[in-house]
């Protein structure tokens, strides 16, 4: 048994129970939706009433004005012990992010193209375009004359200057070709560039042309060229000639990935090298599906890139470069 509270004696701190300020109501009453700025997520708040803009990393929070969750962002109420009533968004603790041979915490925020902002969640890369804002056009002369009913007092040339600066990004979907499946005009993203540049990698891209007409990550084998020493040694470049677009290795052989190997044999063509400072790159493939055999596991099939042509460019991007094909408009 506890002993009895004297006369006078008060509690101790650890046994005072606090009350939490209700910040929810109901009926709900909601404002008029507001716009939020671009990368801040527009959510509902957490009373399950009103659409708000999610609170940001470092930002006050409690039940009803909720974090991110688009930004893997919780409310960490720690600092407000005992009564945990109101908190600071922070990010879950999750895996980093990798781009270009370069690894991002989860939650950081960083610039990997001068044209994007990007963010890591949990493993997932999101990039909005960063804008740089024209300075402000000067004012507009008059013209000279009289001015006739609907004329505008500024030159042709002071007109394209006080126009807003409309930036159109390039779509992010492309018909490759334009084609109606099932009342379904299918689209696609193009391949992204080879994981690796020697040796069997991986390419993606984002397409509809499934049953559904669903957008969908779509994932494919490529083989550039073999991870050989010395290449310049393997292939012959014509005399005259600084490049050789593709090449052939002298056998078929079987493919090795994942530590299985296919069950036919083939003989791929390969993009070749240049003896000055070009690449060379696939220009023509087609779709193959390929069937690879692992040791006591059975079977697995892959869609493969087989490339048919190749060409000799100057413009060279690192595999991985989700930012090569991008531009501004």
């Amino acid at each position: 048994h506890s002993p009895p509270v004297q006369p006078g004696h008060k509690p101790s701190e650890t046994s005072e129970v606090f009350q939490r300020t209700e910040v929810c109501h109901w009926p709900c009453r909601c404002p008029p939706v507001p716009a939020c700025t671009p990368g801040v997520s527009l959510v509902k708040d957490g009373c399950g009433c009103c659409k708000v803009c999610a609170k940001q990393s470092g930002e006050p929070c409690n039940e009803a004005d909720i974090c991110d969750p688009h930004k893997g962002l919780y409310c960490d109420y720690s600092e407000d012990e005992p009564r945990y009533e109101t908190g600071v968004c922070a990010h879950l603790v999750a895996v980093g992010c990798e781009l270009n041979g370069v690894y991002y915490p989860n939650g950081q925020t960083f610039q990997p193209n001068p044209l994007y902002k990007c963010l890591c969640v949990s493993g997932a890369i999101g990039c909005t375009p960063v804008f740089t804002p024209r300075l402000a056009a000067r004012p507009c002369t008059r013209v000279t004359g009289r001015k006739k009913p609907g004329q505008s007092l500024c030159g042709v040339g002071e007109h394209k200057q006080l126009q807003p600066t409309n930036y159109r990004l390039m779509p992010a979907y492309r018909s490759l070709p334009l084609v109606l499946k099932k009342k379904c005009l299918v689209q696609a993203t193009p391949w992204t560039p080879c994981s690796r540049t020697c040796g069997i990698g991986i390419s993606s891209r984002v397409t509809n042309d499934n049953r559904k007409c669903e957008m969908k990550k779509e994932k494919r084998l490529c083989f550039i060229q073999p991870c050989l020493a010395n290449m310049l040694k393997k292939i012959k470049i014509l005399k005259g000639k600084t490049c050789q677009p593709t090449f052939q290795l002298p056998t078929a052989e079987k493919l090795v990935f994942s530590g299985c190997s296919t069950t036919q044999s083939y003989r791929l063509t390969f993009c070749g090298v240049c003896l000055d400072k070009r690449c060379c790159i696939p220009n023509k493939s087609k779709m193959i599906t390929v069937q690879f055999e692992c040791p006591n596991e059975g079977f697995f099939k892959w869609k493969m890139m087989w490339i048919t042509s190749c060409v000799c460019q100057r413009i060279c991007s690192a595999p991985g470069d989700i930012f090569s094909e991008l531009k501004v408009l």
